[in-house]
């Protein structure tokens, strides 16, 4: 075996253990939902998050890998595969079937954010249809413009970003690409269902609580562990100084922004309504992780921690304008953790990175790159959602049946109890 073999094998391995742990935060994200829901739609929930991949796996394998990664040299979409995986070629020399399995797990992600701001009203049916579509085309297409070669992450001398802003759009492991688009069409379908019955009462928003914090608490701990595979994953590559130097960089950045973001939710709370709360410091600890995540191979540690204290501190303020002013119901946070502060992450990498960042003295072209970029992604996926959302609305209904809701999902929509 010679040294090249050998190094592109230790990358094969090191991008599939990734790929094994960004699916753990699967999991991650079912416990949590459940945990922050009611008790009677706990099995629904959980369900979601097994269609989520289920549908993402087979849709993306078959078309949704050609729509990302296929030439089509307008930079828009690509060409559907149909299964046939013989099209890519990856540059590093990576195996395509290795590869596919670790973007499919990315895709998926996208998918289930959606589920808990959804949860307790939505048709299941119907969430079935809404996961198709993302994994078939709204997640293929702006994944196609970044990380697929498209146009928003072209380089090259004379691209339209290099013409315009004289940088490229960098989102390095998806804070805008997986989290703001999940967290955009998330608010979406958010505002489609409308309220739970009985959250907003005279105008005045009502508290729900979740069922089981230790549940929240244990996916929190879940996701956190997959966001060492989703953040230094993205490296794709192990071997050699530069990788190895460049996977524990990122994986210092990430921890430090999750503990950052925690730390600036539970002292905001704490200050703001005289107690520090759990649930939204558990939030916080994933408002960090998710603003991180497009600039963590390119800022400093501080950055990093800067970057997650100020999430963590947005996220509280976020939440609490979504459902009390503009009196949309987001049981578990997803529209603020994921949408709002997956587009702060994606804008502040373009301030806080060492090479090229405002702050940094590299002016202000590459943030302009960033505010562009954000801009095209989310209007993309808002404007997909809605067609999405209100079209399942108007043609077959979104929403299940007032007795359906008070009752509980688990018994009427699958004859079973997550709890006997």
């Amino acid at each position: 075996m010679s040294v090249q073999d050998l190094e592109i094998s230790v990358d094969t391995v090191w991008m599939l253990l990734a790929a094994m742990l960004v699916f753990f935060m699967q999991p991650g994200f079912a416990l949590c939902e459940a945990g922050f829901t009611r008790s009677k739609n706990t099995a629904n929930i959980l369900f979601k998050n097994f269609v989520d991949f289920m549908v993402g796996s087979v849709l993306f394998w078959f078309v949704g890998f050609g729509f990302m990664f296929g030439s089509d040299g307008a930079g828009f979409i690509g060409m559907p595969n149909f299964g046939d995986l013989s099209f890519y070629t990856n540059a590093a020399g990576l195996p395509t079937e290795g590869f596919l399995m670790f973007e499919t797990v990315f895709c998926a992600t996208s998918a289930t954010i959606v589920s808990g701001a959804m949860a307790e009203r939505t048709k299941f049916s119907m969430y079935c249809v809404y996961s198709f579509f993302i994994s078939l085309i709204i997640y293929p297409v702006e994944g196609h413009w970044t990380w697929g070669g498209g146009w928003l992450c072209n380089s090259e001398a004379g691209s339209f970003m290099m013409n315009t802003f004289g940088a490229a759009f960098h989102d390095f492991a998806g804070s805008a690409i997986v989290h703001s688009v999940g967290g955009i069409l998330a608010l979406v379908g958010a505002i489609c269902l409308g309220p739970r019955l009985g959250k907003y009462r005279n105008g005045k928003s009502t508290a729900i609580p979740g069922h089981n914090l230790m549940a929240a608490a244990l996916g929190v701990f879940i996701l956190w562990f997959g966001w060492f595979g989703f953040n230094p994953g993205s490296q794709l590559a192990a071997s050699g100084e530069v990788n190895r130097v460049a996977i524990s960089h990122v994986f210092l950045t990430t921890n430090l922004a999750a503990v950052c973001g925690g730390l600036g939710t539970m002292f905001t709370s704490w200050i703001k309504y005289g107690k520090p709360s759990f649930s939204l410091t558990l939030n916080g600890i994933l408002a960090g992780l998710v603003a991180i995540t497009a600039g963590c191979d390119l800022v400093s540690p501080l950055g990093s921690a800067i970057i997650g204290l100020l999430a963590g501190i947005i996220l509280v303020f976020s939440i609490e304008f979504i459902d009390t002013k503009l009196h949309i119901d987001d049981p578990v946070g997803a529209s603020s953790v994921h949408g709002v502060c997956g587009i702060f992450g994606t804008l502040m990498t373009g301030l806080f990175a060492l090479d090229g960042g405002a702050f940094y003295g590299g002016g202000f072209g590459f943030f302009g790159a960033q505010c562009f970029g954000i801009i095209c992604i989310d209007l993309w996926a808002a404007a997909t959602g809605i067609i999405l959302f209100w079209g399942i609305k108007k043609i077959a209904g979104l929403r299940v049946d007032k007795r359906i809701e008070e009752e509980g999902l688990d018994i009427y929509e699958h004859g079973e109890s997550c709890y006997n």
